[in-house]
């Protein structure tokens, strides 16, 4: 966007002396021109809705409410600069440390952050993990931890658990891997692999297939339930929900899902969430009714800064869950359907390095509704939450309705933290160097390190799967298959494909405030 550059010219006027003034008079002083305080209106709209709405705003001094009182300044900050370069560079507390979620877009599609995963994506169906293979290489595998049907990836026949080895006919390594990412490729895969713990580190072996297989975007609504199935086992029927993500505009198929549930007679529930960003409060709230029951209980709390008192409060359970559709990118409430529930004591999470927000909130939140036992290894550690802003000063900036639509720039800031019911303090994990971060870590017998998925996840539903085969023995009490790779404490970091998903969001701003409870 092109951003007006003011200048400023002092127009200094040529001195006449007239013949009859006395030489020892001065010369008068030029009148200097005051400094331009006109601003760029969208940046205007992106400081006052952060200003109004920013988590940390009293933490950020360009946010301060006095910042706007010296004009002059106001201005510098303000002119200049693209909105993003003013969003990012200047009024963000701690980025990537403090405030790793917030973000702003310039999209020709204006989009809500609860449509961003509903809406029809260009993906490639890759949903994937990268591993450096250690044992002193430069390289790197990736693991296909879910494939999404009908992607040119699923057509190709590439399936859960493939480790790919190359891309475009070259290794991978941390230069190129992120073309992964891209808009078409091709990958070669492996034709063995296997992951060791050598000393106290993984290390990855693979035997390559001769193939190169084409890979494309193309457009696709994926479907968060991507799969389930019954396990009867040791008297018991568990089922197994893999869930990818609190997607608002299939609240009614998660609904429906569960009266499969109930028809089936599940006894216990496997709910996996290893792969699930976030996503919509809505879908989060009715989720937890569906698995407990409970339909009375406050199950979250949200706070808001000090300029939004009336916003912070309890969002509770209720025995309906609302309905969607999203409409050019926005969603739309159809409806309310009575929620389907399996009324259970307890559950079994499946969780990851990829597990954040909303499906963090599932683990902290429900946990005080019914026991919630989690397998796996330690989570991303986002217990904030955000809504969509607009340039709709009128409608304290959350109106997509009444929003200016001369330009397409919206924010997606931090807005709230979330608590437990308890309102108790976030878990923290504290790691061998003394780093102290906010996250969920598994007890130490239901720990399973990613390097462990590495030949062992198949296609979903497989129970060489290690942290299925855990929950199935938690369930059962009777061992299920021998984990050929044992589980270490290891620094080695893992990197995921950043999935479109803004995290938690408020999807309905009036019905929030209608709900809540203070």
């Amino acid at each position: 966007m092109n951003i007006k550059k003011y200048l400023f010219a002092a127009a200094l006027g040529s001195l006449a002396l007239a013949t009859s003034c006395r030489s020892e008079d001065p010369a008068p002083e030029p009148t200097p021109t005051p400094p331009a305080t006109t601003v760029d209106p969208v940046n205007e709209f992106v400081w006052k809705a952060m200003n109004s709405w920013y988590y940390w705003q009293a933490n950020v001094p360009t946010l301060a409410d006095s910042y706007k009182n010296d004009a002059a300044k106001y201005a510098a900050l303000l002119n200049g600069k693209t909105p993003d370069k003013l969003f990012y560079g200047s009024l963000l507390y701690e980025y990537g440390k403090t405030d790793r979620f917030s973000w702003i877009e310039n999209n020709n599609k204006i989009i809500e952050a609860s449509a961003r995963t509903a809406e029809v994506e260009s993906i490639t169906g890759l949903e994937l993990s990268l591993f450096p293979k250690g044992g002193g290489s430069a390289n790197y595998v990736a693991l296909v931890n879910y494939v999404v049907p009908g992607s040119s990836a699923a057509i190709a026949g590439v399936k859960r658990g493939d480790v790919i080895t190359k891309i475009n006919g070259t290794y991978l390594t941390q230069t190129n891997y992120g073309g992964l990412f891209g808009d078409s490729f091709t990958i070669t895969r492996a034709e063995t692999a296997t992951s060791a713990v050598i000393g106290n580190a993984y290390v990855v072996t693979t035997t390559d297939k001769n193939e190169n297989i084409p890979i494309v975007k193309t457009n696709i609504d994926e479907n968060p339930i991507a799969f389930y199935k019954v396990f009867e086992m040791g008297g018991k029927k568990i089922g197994y929900l893999v869930y990818n993500g609190f997607k608002i505009d299939y609240n009614d198929e998660l609904n429906v899902q569960f009266a499969k549930m109930k028809a089936d007679g599940i006894t216990d529930l496997i709910l996996d969430l290893r792969y699930n960003g976030g996503g919509s409060l809505t879908s989060a709230s009715g989720l937890a009714t569906m698995i407990s029951g409970n339909t009375s209980s406050n199950y979250v709390y949200l706070e808001y800064n000090s300029k939004h008192p009336n916003w912070s409060g309890y969002d509770p359970l209720l025995p309906n869950i609302d309905i969607y559709n999203v409409v050019n990118g926005h969603p739309e409430k159809t409806g309310s359907q009575p929620i389907n529930t399996v009324a259970l004591p307890k559950v079994y999470v499946l969780v990851s390095y990829q597990t954040a927000s909303a499906s963090e909130l599932t683990v902290i939140a429900l946990n005080k509704i019914i026991p919630v036992e989690t397998i796996g290894y330690v989570t991303v550690g986002k217990f904030v939450g955000s809504h969509t802003l607009y340039d709709s000063p009128n409608d304290n900036w959350v109106s997509y309705e009444k929003r200016n639509t001369s330009h397409n720039w919206k924010l997606q800031p931090i807005t709230f933290k979330y608590y437990n019911s308890a309102k108790d303090p976030h878990p923290t994990v504290t790691y061998a160097d003394g780093t102290v971060e906010e996250g969920i870590l598994p007890k130490s017998g239901n720990r399973v390190h990613p390097y462990q998925w590495i030949g062992n996840v198949k296609e979903f539903g497989a129970t060489t799967d290690p942290e299925l085969k855990r929950a199935l023995e938690l369930i059962t009490g009777q061992p299920v298959s021998r984990m050929a790779v044992p589980f270490v404490e290891t620094t080695q970091k893992v990197i995921s494909q950043e999935k479109n998903t803004s995290g938690l969001h408020i999807d309905d701003i009036n019905d929030y405030l209608k709900r809540k409870r203070n």
